[in-house]
């Protein structure tokens, strides 16, 4: 999985960072799926390596403009890309529906490819072989969600030279072998497939915040994640401004993190005063998380982040 942060400034964008969008890159089948789309959300993905005919879900946390704008404008430009695309799969919190529905109805936009809006509600709201997704509503002004994409465990290696040792020749009896199941020899020897494969494969987990106040809800969805991707619109000293417009500041972004036993917290979504003023305040932002979190990074537009298979248990 590679994580491509494609806007990280709040509210507005800066000349250094446009508005929230975050792209989650599979790399063994090139798909990805956005969190997000602030405005000119395309034009970041233009200037990335990610291909715009590959997007397959988008995820919406909540109806700000900053976190939506981009979006009706991201469908048509793919659908003029020209060929077949495959199918898109809109998820967002109720409303989406409407909000997509009146806007094509003003200005019509003709889709050349299949698209769906599925209106979310707590809990796992997609799975298939790979991958399950949960969301959880967050605090905010407005109805917000969190996202987790949770990848399924992995059946261990297989050990092929444990089964040479064994005697086993190569051929048809080790993809039984694989699955763990148990085999009987020509001699009438059995073995035991459990006893060739190592140990599970633990999933990756990763869970992006959208836009919240600290809450024990952020805490239960991200408990044990490989990546949290968490909002920082505020440095601590100006927590008031978080208080007043439902948002977090980096250190209580960093507590989070250590309460719920992440391994890694990156920071984005950063008040555009920060920008405008003095660069240093965000090297100030920075510190204040790793005081309370040591694996605290800041994200910056177009920065890249590779969500790393842990090994395998044992």
């Amino acid at each position: 999985m590679i994580i491509t942060f494609l806007g990280t400034s709040s509210g507005a964008p800066t000349t250094k960072r446009n508005v929230s969008a975050i792209a989650l890159q599979f790399i063994q089948t090139g798909k990805w799926w956005l969190f997000d789309c602030g405005e000119a959300t395309q034009h970041q993905i233009m200037r990335s390596p990610l291909k715009v005919s590959h997007l397959e879900k988008i995820f919406i946390t909540h109806l700000h403009g900053d976190h939506l704008y981009g979006l009706l404008g991201l469908l048509a430009s793919r659908s003029l890309r020209g060929g077949a695309p495959d199918p898109v799969t809109l998820y967002g919190p109720p409303g989406i529906e409407r909000y997509v529905e009146a806007v094509m109805s003003v200005s019509p936009v003709h889709l050349q490819y299949p698209f769906s809006i599925r209106v979310i509600e707590a809990g796992e709201i997609f799975a298939d072989d790979e991958v399950t997704v949960i969301c959880s509503p967050m605090k905010h002004r407005v109805p917000s969600f969190a996202y987790a994409v949770v990848e399924k465990e992995r059946p261990g290696s297989f050990r092929a030279d444990l089964a040479k040792q064994a005697g086993i020749p190569p051929g048809p009896l080790y993809g039984a072998l694989k699955r763990g199941e148990t085999v009987q020899l020509t001699d009438g020897t059995v073995i035991d497939g459990k006893q060739l494969v190592g140990p599970p494969q633990p999933g990756r987990k990763f869970v992006y915040s959208g836009d919240t106040v600290p809450c024990q809800a952020m805490v239960k969805l991200a408990e044990g994640a490989d990546l949290l991707i968490h909002e920082a619109t505020y440095a601590d000293s100006d927590k008031w401004l978080a208080e007043r417009s439902g948002h977090s500041t980096a250190r209580q972004a960093a507590l989070i993190a250590r309460e719920a036993g992440v391994k890694q917290l990156i920071l984005t979504h950063f008040s555009p005063r920060y920008d405008r003023e003095e660069e240093h305040l965000l090297d100030e932002l920075l510190a204040e998380a790793q005081r309370e979190f040591p694996q605290t990074l800041l994200a910056a537009d177009f920065f890249r982040y590779e969500l790393k298979r842990s090994r395998e248990k044992g």
